[in-house]
């Protein structure tokens, strides 16, 4: 059986009662609070707290306290008046049952109210969250076909320079060309002309007056002819170029001339190759079929965090030309960002294969090959491999202290794997 509390102490004014009711030593939470407009219930097992209000309240503005064993309320009047008492006078068990499941209704519905408002609420938060989020992705996808868009000018204008700078060069050959074809000619002429006065013979009488004609004419025309005539243009002729001996930055007791010398070569040879039986080919631009320009299109794309994207360049780069050692070598590092260990590995292994002979000029992408192949290994907990390429790596550049660092945590690894073992 609950323990009633009797024991409370009230006081009003125009607006507000103000009720205090004490605890006697429980612990009361807000969750043993129920309050309703005409309904005022304390449940602090075993004590309990019951009251049907005189006048309703406004239960939305209405506050309780807890503090000092006591619960302080504050409610408020929803129209202006004295009360004669608390609760009503006259309220039997009918009366109060009714008012308290009336209550507990309202209750329910006002908690299904707040709930919908709260679910609307939260829909409507998601909804522009998910409205900001298509917007930012539409600004960058924005951002990113601008740049595209762009770079395709660019490219598009650098190609039609060099077209109208083809055009102009051939022009100027050909103008050349007849200047050269005109100065032969008229030597040609001038020698028909003195044999044919050599093969007339003019009369005494006529010639004097011929030479006075002849001499008249030839004075007009002469100066006719060095008003319009133009300088003669300078005569083709071919320079030759002598090339000074490159330099190798090896000592000569440690030189390895012939194998920077067939690296070089090889260099050479690998950029002239280029697939042009790809049925891809028919629907990309100009500039889209060069492998240096999609190995830079790559590396833009993956200093934007494009990975795939870098992929798919770099592997259309390698159909066209599989001998570069450094489209391999990229494409490791967007695997490795992808977590394609496998074929990060793959891609390593041959930009070695195509980083040969080991000469100064390929050192650092030897260094790299070796470590990113390193570092797939130790992400697939191939310890003793990784270390093998890092060591490596070492003989390469032993002055690298990162890699030193990375190769010593790797040891460190090796040697607590094999004591839990």
């Amino acid at each position: 059986m609950p323990v009633w509390l009797r024991e409370h102490s009230w006081r009003q004014t125009l607006a507000a009662v103000y009720l205090s009711l004490p605890l006697r030593g429980a612990r009361a939470t807000p969750a043993n609070i129920f309050c309703s407009e005409q309904y005022l219930k304390v449940s602090i097992p075993p004590f309990l707290f019951e009251a049907a209000l005189y006048a309703p309240i406004d239960d939305a503005n209405s506050t309780a306290k807890i503090g000092n064993g006591n619960i302080f309320f504050t409610l408020y009047k929803k129209e202006p008046a004295m009360w004669d008492s608390l609760t009503l006078a006259n309220a039997d068990k009918e009366k109060l049952q009714y008012l308290r499941e009336n209550a507990v209704l309202k209750a329910q519905e006002k908690a299904k109210e707040e709930t919908e408002a709260k679910k609307i609420t939260k829909q409507e938060h998601k909804k522009y969250a998910l409205e900001a989020t298509m917007k930012v992705e539409e600004a960058e996808r924005k951002r990113i076909e601008d740049l595209k868009e762009k770079e395709r000018q660019k490219v598009t204008q650098e190609l039609e320079l060099w077209k109208n700078q083809q055009k102009d060069g051939d022009k100027y050959k050909s103008i050349q060309k007849k200047k050269e074809l005109h100065q032969e000619i008229e030597p040609l002429k001038e020698r028909k002309n003195e044999k044919m006065n050599k093969t007339q013979i003019p009369n005494e009488g006529t010639s004097k007056t011929r030479l006075k004609s002849t001499k008249g004419s030839c004075s007009i025309f002469s100066q006719n002819l060095k008003e319009e005539q133009l300088p003669a243009p300078r005569a083709a002729a071919t320079i030759k170029v002598n090339f000074t001996p490159r330099v190798f930055p090896t000592a000569l007791r440690e030189s390895r001339v012939a194998e920077e010398e067939e690296w070089l070569h090889k260099q050479a040879e690998a950029r002239r190759i280029i697939n042009s039986d790809l049925s891809e080919l028919n629907d990309l631009k100009e500039e889209e079929k060069n492998p240096d320009w999609l190995k830079d299109k790559g590396n833009k794309m993956f200093a934007m965090g494009d990975y795939l994207g870098a992929v798919n360049a770099y592997n259309l780069a390698v159909r066209l030309n599989n001998k570069l050692p450094l489209l391999y070598l990229n494409r490791a590092a967007c695997h490795l960002k992808l977590r394609n260990l496998h074929k990060a590995i793959e891609d390593s292994s041959k930009a070695l294969e195509l980083l040969t002979p080991p000469v100064p000029d390929n050192e650092n992408a030897r260094v790299k090959a070796h470590v990113r192949r390193g570092t797939a290994f130790c992400q697939l907990e191939l310890y003793t491999e990784g270390l093998q390429d890092y060591e490596a790596a070492l003989k390469i550049d032993p002055r690298n202290k990162n890699i030193e660092k990375d190769a010593e945590k790797i040891r460190h690894l090796i040697q607590g794997t094999m004591q839990s073992s």
